[in-house]
């Protein structure tokens, strides 16, 4: 089990339960009586290292509370998988998805936790047999294993693309279906979507316009968010992290990324509400 503790140079997330949920979520803990809007997500709609993450923006921006539900390293298998997280979402007046790679996913050819989902356990018998001579033993994320994979035969790692792309589509109509109330698909990437490709690099992964528009129509609205040059120049001015975390640190998406995503979607949840 893993808390997030405030240190030198750190934040106080303040990590919170909604029920019997075993997942943490930034805090603090919201009051889930009457009306308000849940956003599901990783570790952006979390806010690592972000003082007012999106999700805190949409509060102050809508005068309404706002569930932060995002939890770095989960995705669909850890939300669907948690009854209490889909408690909260079904009394949600409003939902904002943010869109998962597919990476994270169980499917046929491997097995991820049920919490951190970014965590390989298990490779199948078939993806064995497809990849004979690799040692998955050597794999602990999924990311890692995936590019191994491509890097060792791009052909044969259009057959686990396939899957994944097969997986993150089912997975996603289950949870949107799951969902009574409104829903906004958000899609924070560093470009917006684009053609099937099979190489496993980018976020969200292997997801493509296709599978996105899909997915478009199980909810009520789309909001696409790539950060602009201001707020790609940025870096991590304004972000609040231990010296040792900068690496991880410019890997994430900046303090006035976060702005630009809370004001795209502001007024759509002001439409849908």
């Amino acid at each position: 089990m893993a808390y997030d503790y405030a240190g030198e140079g750190s934040l106080d997330y303040m990590p919170c339960r909604y029920g019997r949920s075993r997942l943490l979520f930034r805090g603090p803990r919201r009051d889930l009586s009457g009306r308000f809007v849940a956003v599901l997500g990783g570790i952006e709609a979390y806010g690592r290292y972000i003082p007012q993450p999106y999700p805190a923006l949409l509060e102050a921006g809508l005068g309404s509370r706002v569930v932060n539900l995002g939890c770095p390293n989960a995705g669909p298998d850890a939300w669907l998988g948690d009854p209490a997280v889909m408690e909260v979402v079904a009394r949600a007046e409003v939902v904002v998805v943010q869109v998962p790679g597919a990476a994270d996913l169980s499917n046929r050819y491997y097995t991820v936790h049920p919490r951190r989902n970014d965590r390989f356990l298990r490779a199948s018998p078939m993806l064995q047999t497809i990849y004979r001579g690799v040692d998955f033993t050597d794999f602990s994320f999924t990311r890692h294993m995936l590019r191994s994979l491509f890097a060792a035969d791009p052909v044969r790692f259009a057959l686990v693309a396939e899957e994944l792309r097969a997986s993150w589509s089912a997975r996603m109509a289950g949870l949107l279906a799951g969902i009574p109330g409104r829903k906004v698909l958000l899609w924070m990437a560093d470009a917006p979507p684009g053609p099937r490709r099979d190489a496993p690099f980018g976020e969200p992964v292997l997801v493509d316009a296709a599978m996105m528009e899909a997915a478009a129509v199980r909810a009520d609205a789309v909001v696409t968010v790539v950060p602009s040059a201001v707020a790609r120049a940025q870096g991590t001015e304004g972000m609040v992290f231990p010296a040792m975390a900068e690496p991880a640190a410019r890997g994430l998406p900046g303090v006035t990324a976060h702005e630009e995503v809370a004001a795209a979607l502001l007024p759509v949840l002001r439409e849908v509400m």
